[in-house]
């Protein structure tokens, strides 16, 4: 794990200085404190700052191939390296390093774009070809490693790991984009490769971008697609075998992710997708399994009874961070200064917290359960969309409505078993089952809520108003799909590419220079699912059938018939209660407001005033006051007062490879 940065003079106007590279690594020392590496080549400078996992002595960055025609930079892990190497070195190849890194340039060489297709891993990729002076970025799959990018006026192309690092350069300053962060309040991330800097650009997930002096393009190397037709009956003997292959899939995932010259733990959140990631790697392992899980003195979002049950079921050495609310509002500052965008939650804040203990337990890899949920149907969404399709053939029935009962038991309680509050809020457009976003329509309504809190100038402005209404680019063959999968389609694209993967996982871990590795999103399992007929996945109600049967063997029955938990935090009591933090009351002030231009202080008022008063507010209230409190801290560390981390300096490890002429 690393992180990478860049400057590609595409005016050639004069060469690229080293003091540019340096102060772009400082600002990601945190992603790889352990060396750092630079190339320049007149219009060309590469930067790496390395988190050593794999060769430690030798993986050093940059890397070039056997005639320094390919220079790489490589932030991430490819899990199937050795593999790989054995195939380039029949091929001819010689290697000077056992590093991973390595093999990504000569597969390169080997097969230019296409060797993205061979690759089974995290990453992002920055090579240059000296020979026709090109540029060649790459990012996995899934989007788990992050890669922005920006050009200036005058024809300079800067790109890195973090947006602060570009910031660093002093070439750009950054410009908060209201439309941006509208869609943030509407669907809780952009919907597009813009992000809330503008002219700032995240290269997409399973995309590759290829620059030279004419031209800049960006190309798709891989899609997340599901089967047309997979409705279809299965058989017992069938299923059977289904169950089979996942496991072993499954199995041979976490397997290649243990490699590493360094200790692997595991996050363990007692859930059904995290307890089997460890039990998997039990088995793997001869060696004492450090598992690490999160516990909060709030009811509401503890599950430290199941963490403590699995922990003692596997025998592992287990550790429990205790995050209080006090801390969740302390750190949120330090939280938003590494996700660099507006958040609607504050959940990444115990992760940013977890991974600072483990790194202080001297870990810097652990395996985790994300990817489960998005890729087995384990999210309510799921199950509330089947209900709406069911209830929408007889939309007048008063039973069918009753069937969000058992989906919300707490909601039920709290409504008094009331029929008719599950009927009216679940009712709107429930016939609109030919919606490509049908799925999704009631979150996204219950979310623009949000929006009453902009000030009214901004909701009437016409870029505003058309960013607003932005909606998510959908495949071709996108109607073709059964309606589980267009729902899955829209929750890993939008929620756990743009939030899940990089606000509460990269971000979080890489903070303290910890690398997660997610087994469920390894792309042959991941495409096995996609393939798979959607009573696989969800039978009824129960949601991730196929996981629960294939884990049936290594887990407690207590975990596997668990009621589902997500994973929250808790917001408002984070940010009122006896020790809130100064900046909350600050940043919610009249001046504050109305610097940043963007919100309506008479209902911001409204809002803390019913805290204040009542300790209460609705869960829709809970996110807005996420999403204000972000924004204003992004205004404040981004754009008022940005200040630039220290660059790396002579007292660094550093290596540098220059090529002295002019351009």
């Amino acid at each position: 794990m690393c992180g990478i940065a860049g400057l590609f003079n595409r005016r050639s106007i004069q060469p690229i200085q080293e003091d540019n590279l340096t102060w772009m690594l400082g600002a990601l020392r945190h992603r790889g404190p352990d060396e750092f590496g630079i190339l320049l080549d007149g219009r060309i400078g590469l930067g790496n700052a390395r988190l050593s996992i794999l060769d430690l002595e030798g993986g050093t960055q940059p890397i070039a191939n056997e005639d320094e025609s390919l220079w790489i930079v490589f932030n991430g892990e490819i899990f199937n390296h050795l593999e790989l190497r054995l195939e380039l070195e029949s091929k001819g190849h010689q290697f000077r390093t056992a590093s991973d890194t390595e093999v990504v340039l000569h597969l390169f060489e080997e097969l230019g774009s296409e060797c993205l297709k061979k690759l089974n891993g995290q990453f992002a990729i920055a090579i240059w070809d000296r020979n026709i002076q090109q540029l060649f970025l790459a990012r996995d799959r899934f989007g788990v490693r992050p890669l922005f990018y920006t050009q200036t006026p005058g024809k300079m192309m800067l790109f890195a790991s973090e947006i602060k690092s570009i910031l660093s350069t002093g070439r750009v300053t950054a410009e908060l984009d209201p439309g941006i962060i509208g869609q943030i309040f509407s669907f809780w991330s952009p919907v597009s490769s813009k992000k809330v800097f503008r002219g700032i650009l995240e290269l997409p997930a399973g995309h590759f971008l290829l620059a030279d002096l004419n031209s800049v393009r960006v190309n798709a190397y891989w899609q997340n697609q599901f089967s047309a037709s997979t409705n279809r009956a299965v058989s017992p003997t069938d299923e059977q075998q289904l169950v089979e292959e996942f496991r072993a899939l499954l199995i041979d995932a976490c397997k290649i992710r243990l490699r590493a010259d360094v200790p692997v733990g595991a996050y363990l959140s007692g859930g059904l997708d995290s307890s089997t990631i460890a039990s998997i790697i039990r088995q793997q392992t001869q060696n004492e399994l450090a598992t690490f899980s999160i516990a909060f003195n709030d009811p509401q979002f503890d599950e430290s009874k199941y963490q403590a049950a699995m922990a003692a079921h596997l025998r592992t050495h287990h550790q429990v961070l205790h995050a209080t609310h006090s801390e969740i509002g302390q750190v949120f500052p330090e939280v938003i200064w590494h996700a660099e965008t507006p958040l609607m939650r504050t959940s990444p804040a115990p992760m940013f917290l977890l991974s600072k203990q483990v790194r202080k337990q001297g870990f810097k890899v652990v395996l985790t359960g994300e990817g489960a949920d998005e890729f087995l149907a384990g999210y309510e969404i799921f199950k509330e969309t089947k209900i709406r399709r069911f209830w929408a053939q007889q939309p007048h029935s008063k039973f069918r409505p009753l069937l969000f009962q058992r989906l919300y038991p707490d909601i039920a309680r709290r409504s008094g078993s009331n029929p008719e509050f599950f009927s009216a809020f679940f009712a709107e457009g429930i016939q609109d089952v030919k919606d490509p976003f049908y799925s999704h329509s009631i979150r996204w309504r219950n979310n623009r809520r949000t929006l009453r809190f902009f000030n009214d100038d901004l909701l009437a402005s016409e870029d505003f108003k058309r960013s607003g209404q932005a909606l998510p680019e959908l495949p071709v063959h996108f109607k073709q799909w059964e309606p589980l999968a267009q729902a899955q389609f829209l929750e890993i694209n939008i929620f756990l590419s743009q939030y899940l993967l990089s606000s509460q996982g990269d971000r979080m871990g890489m903070a303290h220079s910890v690398e997660s590795r997610y087994p469920f999103l390894d792309h042959r399992l991941v495409e096995f699912c996609n393939n798979l007929p959607p009573q696989m996945k969800i039978r009824g109600l129960r949601e991730t059938w196929l996981l629960k049967k294939a884990a049936k063997e290594w887990l407690p029955d207590a975990i596997i018939q668990r009621p589902k938990q997500p994973y929250r935090a808790p917001i408002h009591r984070s940010f009122f209660n006896p020790n809130s933090p100064d900046y909350v009351r600050e940043l919610l002030s009249e001046e504050r407001i109305k610097s940043t231009g963007l919100f309506k202080q008479e209902s911001i008022n409204q809002l803390v005033k019913k805290i204040d008063t009542t300790n209460y507010i609705s869960e829709t209230e809970d996110m807005a006051l996420a999403g204000i409190l972000s924004t204003q801290l992004i205004d404040h560390l981004f754009i008022k007062n940005f200040q630039r981390p220290d660059p790396i300096t002579k007292n660094d490890k550093v290596k540098i490879c220059r090529f002295n002429h002019s351009i």
